[in-house]
């Protein structure tokens, strides 16, 4: 039957082609066995043959579509393979070659020493306190200066250069007023009050190189029943040793600050101190401001001063950084010189 054996020629002629083709297979899947392609076209004769013999032209013809279906899906995932192989081949790694050097950044050399801050005292149970709720850059003079016993004819006032955005709204001069926020918030049921809160702060000052425009400061208070100048001493004492070493020694001047009464200077031994060494050897450096919270600093903020005593005290990083590394420009801070930066690691070497 000449139906039959076209369709057989187009068997053989199809897998000799599927197995010689290296380029699309759909494309020849269309060519075969499309709508319009060449097995399609012979099937179309089936009208031209007898009734008798139609079931064994269509068991031939289905057949030859399900050997020329199943090749193509051989040479399909034949070409995927290789394919692929070429693909892992070309992207061949070489597992002995050594590894890339990735720099890895670190913390600010002033955020280290703030870091540094807060551990420790967190150590010694106080609280940290710096979001924008409690701890606001923009605020209000009452806060800023009329809390800390600074009123609006105060001469003092003139010691901190201000920039005023209206005349009761301005960017902080200190970190003082977190104590005042936290002193109304605080349940003294609970126990006595102890913070401290690191922060910016702004001064209308002359850029140069012991000055800034904007620096930090760490402020820290506590406020219980009978704290006393001891309790001062002893934790300015754990947070010089913590910073500059254990065998160095703080002494306390008298000083004056409208928020404190008495007011004491801070400095710490630049050399450390021996038993033995005589205290005229003791190289002595200024480092922060400190005292018993005034009693009307208390009042203000709804406490009882004849009940309660504080401390408060005002740490700088900045100058800290300066002295514990020996920069003597404060502007090295603020340059992102990565060169300077990168001088300073985690440990603080």
């Amino acid at each position: 039957m000449g139906l039959i054996e076209d369709l057989t020629a187009l068997k053989n002629s199809a897998v000799e082609r599927i197995n010689d083709n290296n380029a699309d297979i759909e494309q020849l899947r269309i060519k075969l066995l499309g709508k319009k392609g060449e097995l399609t076209g012979l099937l179309k004769g089936m009208k031209d043959v007898a009734a008798e013999n139609r079931k064994m032209v269509g068991e031939v013809g289905n057949d030859v579509r399900q050997t020329i279906t199943e090749l193509l899906k051989q040479k399909k995932r034949a070409q995927e393979e290789y394919e692929l192989n070429k693909q892992l081949q070309a992207e061949k790694i070489d597992v002995t070659l050594p590894g890339s050097v990735h720099h890895v950044g670190q913390p600010h050399v002033l955020q280290q020493i703030i870091d540094e801050i807060e551990q420790h005292f967190l150590g010694l149970g106080f609280e940290v306190i710096d979001d924008i709720v409690d701890s606001p850059e923009v605020e209000t003079d009452e806060y800023n200066f009329e809390r800390e016993n600074l009123p609006k004819d105060h001469p003092a006032r003139d010691m901190q250069d201000t920039f005023y955005i209206t005349p009761e709204i301005l960017l902080r001069t200190q970190t003082s007023p977190v104590q005042s926020r936290s002193l109304e918030k605080h349940d003294f049921s609970k126990g006595p009050l102890k913070m401290i809160a690191p922060g910016k702060v702004y001064r209308r000052d002359t850029d140069d190189a012991t000055h800034s425009h904007q620096f930090h400061q760490v402020e820290g208070m506590v406020v219980g029943e009978n704290i006393t100048m001891a309790d001062l001493k002893g934790t300015l004492l754990s947070i010089m040793q913590e910073l500059f070493g254990e065998k160095h020694q703080i002494r306390m001047r008298p000083s004056y600050f409208p928020f404190t009464e008495p007011s004491v200077e801070v400095d710490v031994s630049w050399n450390e101190v021996t038993p033995d060494m005589n205290p005229e050897d003791i190289e002595w450096i200024e480092v922060l401001g400190a005292g018993m919270t005034h009693p009307n600093v208390l009042r203000m903020d709804g406490i009882d001063p004849d009940k309660y005593s504080a401390f408060a005290f005002g740490l700088g990083p900045d100058r800290f950084a300066m002295l514990k590394y020996g920069v003597d420009d404060i502007r090295q801070f603020y340059l992102n010189d990565v060169r300077f930066l990168s001088q300073f690691n985690r440990k603080g070497n």
